[in-house]
């Protein structure tokens, strides 16, 4: 999604969620992110993203405070939760949770004592400890490389995946994935693993792949960072026979092999750009400072990145 079309789409989220209700009195925000560590490339896109998004609201709304807490796992986030809650006494989160069945408690506790809550990306088990959900289309996530993979291989060959971590977000991606393997019998799925979006799990998962199985075709690594580690594995083990390499999320460096075009089994990528937790601060603090909500959910398209529109996607002051 270009950056102009993507301005065009939140403005008219925007203009929608504040046409549609009713203004308030103007109130002090005290807005609470709470977000992962960066554990890995992606996170620390998000970690870029949402102290970028700090710095330009705050400088713009003089009623508006934010507070990021970040952590690196689900109980060290829950016990940030309560505290921003309780210690910080924010009246609005927004929220990436590191794990979904894990933070869904936590956050329906914050949204209990008043907070407006937006949930990104990875959702939670109950939707009601939730005001408003913003994330890319991950339905699209797994739907296109499955699409990908089964056009080149010509409906035939053996596939591997690697997940993400447990989450509804990965969830719906393998079910796309399937889906779409569902209409090409062809097509063996030998196996999917959880390799945690890390780079050193997803070596250690291709590393089991490879062993166990003496041909695969492709591996579709479900992001840019454990494709990485796949690769790695890949070359480590002497193997020739994977055609393809299917990676996730449009990361500056895969980008620039699809346009460089010198490793055949990179072609293609699909866009998930971690900027999403800019549009959703922005959006919720500027939504909850004239007293108007969002819309129940907002989704930020993904697309195919090819050779031919690689450019659009190529972002190389960016961390991610």
């Amino acid at each position: 999604m270009t950056s102009f079309t993507r301005r065009i789409a939140l403005t008219a989220v925007a203009a929608a969620a504040f046409a549609s209700l009713p203004a308030f009195a103007a109130e002090k925000v005290n807005l609470g992110v709470s977000i992962p560590a960066a554990t890995h490339s992606f996170m620390g896109g998000i970690n870029y993203w949402a102290n970028q998004a700090k710095k330009d609201l705050e400088k713009e709304h003089k009623d508006l405070k934010i507070t990021i807490k970040t952590a690196a796992n689900a109980p060290e986030q829950a016990n940030q939760l309560q505290d921003l809650s309780t210690v910080t006494k924010i009246n609005a989160l927004v929220v990436f949770p590191f794990e979904s069945a894990a933070l869904t408690k936590p956050v329906a506790q914050v949204k209990a004592k008043g907070a407006y809550v937006t949930v990104v990306d990875r959702g939670l088990t109950d939707t009601s400890a939730q005001d408003a959900y913003v994330a890319g289309d991950n339905t699209a996530f797994g739907r296109i490389p499955a699409e990908y993979i089964a056009k080149q291989l010509g409906g035939k060959g053996n596939v591997v995946a690697l997940r993400g971590i447990a989450t509804t977000l990965d969830n719906e991606r393998m079910d796309a994935f399937n889906a779409v393997l569902k209409n090409h019998p062809d097509i063996k799925l030998l196996d999917a693993k959880y390799a945690n979006w890390n780079r050193d799990d997803a070596f250690k998962v291709t590393q089991d792949y490879l062993t166990r199985f003496k041909n695969i075709d492709a591996i579709w690594a479900a992001d840019d960072d454990m494709a990485v580690g796949v690769l790695k594995a890949i070359e480590q083990a002497k193997r020739d026979d994977i055609k393809i390499v299917f990676g996730g999320a449009g990361a500056k460096g895969m980008v620039k092999s699809i346009m460089d075009g010198k490793d055949k089994r990179i072609g293609a990528d699909v866009s998930y750009s971690p900027k999403f937790i800019y549009d959703a601060i922005k959006l919720t603090a500027e939504a909850r400072l004239k007293g108007e909500k969002l819309p129940a959910t907002t989704i930020i398209p993904s697309v195919l990145i090819t050779k031919e529109n690689a450019k659009d996607f190529y972002h190389p002051n960016s961390p991610f």
